[in-house]
């Protein structure tokens, strides 16, 4: 677990890079914020009792996503190469099949790093914000927390469908979650019957959407979009902007988001590292 301290000293040095570099870097505030105790995550570089330099390693099943910083003015000195010899180290020992380098798309400094280490582009993902427009509504479509054997299991099949888990690297993350996220887990329903889940993570005054999916044989038909939108208009109640993260490619979600208000702000770039 991550201290208050230490927190604090990661947001105040995330802060400084984004403003030098105009660009916003993803280091999963919630995941921080509920680290698993005895497992090495995070990495730090202090110098005169400075924080100058972090990397965090997020899992996600099989596959663990790499993001990490250097203060400007400590730059070209090796730091950022050895927090990530660390980082991949441990990601290697924890068993990770595979590792995915974040560098936020405008981030100068880290596509001239990238280029300097054995990887290759995979993704790009939009990081979207909603604007206030109309919300679908309809009563046949609920959204209700997730309580029971019977929603987890659900959850579980969902993310093997519709994220490419393994079944046992979904029972794993389910787990994780359960026991280590503070993320509210919600449940999809249609005319009373399970038709997807969608997990909401409230921190520093923000909500952030994840992990929102509907069986296969029930998408295209609009149950996404309202779902969407009761969940949307739940922490619009509450005061909080609404933001959630989408692959580039993934053309029919894009979409989908669209539809329900959310637009584009800034984007992430993945490159999975080859040895």
């Amino acid at each position: 677990m991550l201290s208050e301290k230490e927190l604090k000293e990661i947001k105040a040095l995330q802060l400084l890079c984004e403003n030098h570099g105009g660009f916003q870097l993803k280091l999963n505030d919630g995941m921080l914020q509920n680290r698993t105790e005895n497992v090495k995550e995070d990495f730090f570089h202090y110098e005169d009792g400075q924080l100058v330099g972090f990397l965090g390693c997020y899992g996600f099943g099989n596959k663990v996503e790499i993001c990490g910083m250097v203060h400007p003015d400590y730059r070209r000195r090796g730091i950022f190469s050895t927090l990530l010899e660390k980082g991949l180290a441990e990601s290697k020992k924890r068993g990770f099949k595979r590792i995915l380098l974040n560098a936020p798309t405008l981030s100068v400094s880290a596509k001239e790093f990238i280029k300097t280490i054995p990887c290759s582009y995979t993704i790009t993902e939009y990081q979207m914000k909603w604007q206030k427009t109309d919300l679908f509504e309809d009563s046949s479509v609920t959204i209700r927390p997730s309580l029971t054997n019977n929603d987890r299991e659900a959850e579980i099949q969902l993310e093997v469908l519709c994220f490419g888990f393994a079944e046992e690297e979904a029972r794993k993350f389910d787990q994780e979650l359960t026991e280590n996220s503070t993320e509210q887990k919600f449940i999809i329903e249609v005319e009373g019957k399970i038709a997807g889940k969608i997990r909401v993570s409230e921190v520093n005054d923000e909500a952030w959407i994840y992990g929102f999916a509907v069986f296969p044989e029930l998408q295209g038909i609009g149950i996404g979009r309202k779902a969407l939108s009761k969940v949307v208009a739940m922490e619009q109640e509450k005061g909080l902007p609404v933001f959630l993260e989408v692959e580039a490619k993934n053309a029919h979600a894009l979409r989908l988001y669209e539809s329900v208000g959310f637009r584009t702000y800034h984007s992430q770039d993945y490159y999975t590292y080859l040895k």
